[in-house]
Parts: C-alpha cells; structure tokens; sequence
C-alpha cells in the first residue's frame, strides 16, 4: 500500500517535468544564424569530386544536389575570368536545373521566416533562382548588379507550416555551357515577429529595425526583391512591388541611417516601389512623414548638383522630396498631408530616377522613420448672437 501511494505521488512530478520538456521543446526554435555548413566550407570528399564537379548527390555535408553541381574555390578561372568567393574559401555553382537544398528542422509552425543568401552571375546572362519552401516559391531575378563585388545577398521569407521543412534553390537559367550558372553562398535563417504599431504611428516597422538576417561584417546589405502581394515580405508589413529590381536593406555599421540600426535604399529608381497599406477612415486627414537621404556609400545624387529626389504617395496626395548629396550620407524631412478616400490606404515611396556611383553599380536614397498619424482639425468656436 505504501508503494502505491509513492506512486501516486510521483505521477504529478512526472506530469510536471513532462510539461517543463514540453515547453523548452516548444520554445526551442531554430536560431537566428547561418545554416548548417551555409558557407560551404565543408567540402566533399576527394572522391566524390571530378574536377570542380560534384559526383554525389549527398556529397556536400549538410546538403543535396540535383543535376551539374560544382564545387568553385576561391580564384578558380573560368577561362579570362575570375570567380571570386564572398565568405570563406568555397562556394557552389549551379549549372543548367540544377538545385541545392537543405532540410530546416526545430522551425515554430506559423511563424515567417527569411532566408538570406549571396548570389553572383558568372558568364550567362538572364539568371534566376526559383526559391522553394513546402508549397512556397518564388523567382529571384539576379541579373542585376548592384555591389561592385560582383556578389549581391538577398532575402526571402516564409510562413512555416511544419516544424521541418525543405529549402530548395533552382537554377531556372538554361544556358549553352551548363557551367555559366550563377554561384551561391552563405546561407542564413532568421525568424521574423511581426511588428507591432507604435503607440503615435499607425504604421508597422516604420523604422525597419525588424528584416531579413544580415551577416556580421558583410559590406553589402541585403536585397529585398519583388513578390507578389499574397507573399510574406522579410521586411514585413512592407512589400516591394517591381517586376525585376530589388530595394536595399542596410545597416548603421556600414551606411549612414537616419535613425536607429536599420533603412532601406531605393536602388532601382522608377521601376521599384516601396509600400505599406494602413487601415483609415474616408474622409479623415493623416499626415505622412519620413526621412529621406544619402546612405553614405559614396552615392551622389543624380545630375551636377547631386540631387536626390523621393516621391511619396497616400490617397490623392504627394509630395516630392529633394536632398542634395554629395556621397558623405545626411537626411531631411519630409511631410504629406492627405485625406483618406478608403479604408485602407496604400503608401508608397519612389525614387525619381537612377543614380550610379563611380563604380558603376546602382544606389540611390535612404528612407526611414516613417511614421503616420491622424490629423486633428480645431473647428472655429460658434459666436453667440446677442439680442440688441
């Protein structure tokens, strides 16, 4: 009888060291850094390699390839030109369908995530990366340059809808020599929460401090590209709506940012446009504002005068915003009054035209600290008549 009782006494501790595994299981997402062997620099076996190409399907720790697969060190020739590696001592070229892809285990279903890679064209010329998670896909175009490397990061977000997914990157390009596809490298997780307004901005992430993950001591930033409005943006809630040009997120390590640790660069002039839908009432007044400036990555402005110019819209309003640069970074202010028309209205920033820096590559003005509130009118006091 007494062994029973210290049975029966045991099952509650039981239950509770239970529920305490549980819930370290529950909370013990994957963290917020680079994926398994991401940079490649664990490399197949000798055996397994024939020349630069890779013989087996499971033959790069950590991942699985499917197709001509090779494996590029650092300085590797491919005829005149030189392939050059991001991070590291190796990188992965993906020839004509081939793909490279990675289970993702310890995710939190319904949580978004964003991956973050680098890419560089080699010798073919319209190059694509479709990007796939579960029933997720998107098309990355990369046949723009925009760093002077030659090697861009970009990101791409997710919805989890399991606690194991796969990722998978696709060459869609089909070239003549099957090794002109695009090389990758560094590959990174970060889990996304959704940003919440503030308490005098009914915008989210107007600050743009919540993105995609950024590698420590990368130069670059990281390119947030287009997609379709039902997709989760890595910048969310805000959304890049073009066809083929990506924005620029950056840091306040390596460009001069308004305000905080995070901005966005408007690197693709006209074609690209940065926007964010707010809940509003017809008829009631709000006023837009932001800062808008030099990144300070040597981008001067556009013309002799070194002008940067950013259009803002909401409603039937708009207002453009000049800021004369000279490379070395600053800000001004900008302000939109409007009325709103909807109950939801969309604001959007541009960039008037395409601005080059020395090098050749694309930049163009930072935007930041956008906020938006309502606009309270005064109504003028009613007179009192009085009877004479």
């Amino acid at each position: 009888m007494g062994r029973e009782i210290e049975m029966v006494l045991r099952i509650p501790r039981t239950l509770a060291f239970l529920a305490v595994c549980l819930a370290a299981r529950a909370t013990s997402a994957i963290p917020d850094a680079p994926l398994p062997n991401g940079n490649f620099e664990e490399a197949p076996d000798k055996s397994q390699l024939n020349g630069t190409n890779v013989t087996g399907r499971h033959a790069i720790p950590h991942w699985e390839i499917s197709g001509f697969v090779e494996y590029i060190g650092s300085g590797h020739k491919q005829g005149d030109m030189l392939l050059p590696v991001p991070e590291g001592a190796y990188a992965v070229r993906l020839g004509n369908d081939a793909s490279i892809q990675q289970r993702l285990a310890g995710l939190t279903r319904g949580t978004a995530y964003s991956i973050t890679f680098c890419a560089a064209r080699t010798c073919a010329q319209a190059e694509q990366l479709n990007v796939t998670v579960a029933t997720e896909s998107d098309v990355l175009p990369i046949q723009t340059v925009y760093a002077s490397s030659g090697w861009d990061c970009y990101s791409w977000a997710f919805k989890a809808r399991r606690s194991a997914v796969t990722l998978v990157v696709h060459n869609l390009g089909v070239d003549e020599d099957p090794a002109c596809g695009p090389l990758i490298d560094s590959f990174a997780i970060k889990a996304l929460h959704p940003p919440q307004r503030a308490k005098n901005n009914m915008l989210k992430n107007g600050d743009f401090e919540e993105g995609p993950y950024m590698f420590p001591g990368s130069p670059w930033g990281v390119l947030v590209p287009p997609m379709d409005e039902d997709d989760y943006s890595p910048l969310s809630p805000w959304m890049i709506l073009s066809s083929t040009k990506s924005v620029k997120y950056v840091d306040a390590a390596h460009y001069k940012v308004p305000r905080g640790t995070h901005a966005v660069e408007l690197v693709s002039g006209l074609e690209t446009a940065l926007v964010q839908d707010v809940p509003t009432v017809p008829g009631r007044q709000y006023r837009l504002q932001f800062a808008a400036g030099a990144a300070g990555d040597g981008c001067a402005g556009d013309g002799c005068a070194g002008s940067m110019v950013v259009q803002a819209y909401a409603a039937r309003g708009s207002v453009k915003v000049t800021y004369q640069s000279r490379g070395k970074g600053g800000f001004t202010r900008g302000v939109l009054d409007f009325t709103a028309i909807a109950n939801q209205t969309r604001v959007v920033f541009e960039s008037m035209s395409y601005i080059m820096k020395t090098d050749g590559t694309l930049c163009g003005p930072v935007i930041d600290d956008v906020s938006m509130v309502t606009v309270h009118i005064r109504r003028p006091a009613r007179r009192l008549l009085q009877n004479v």
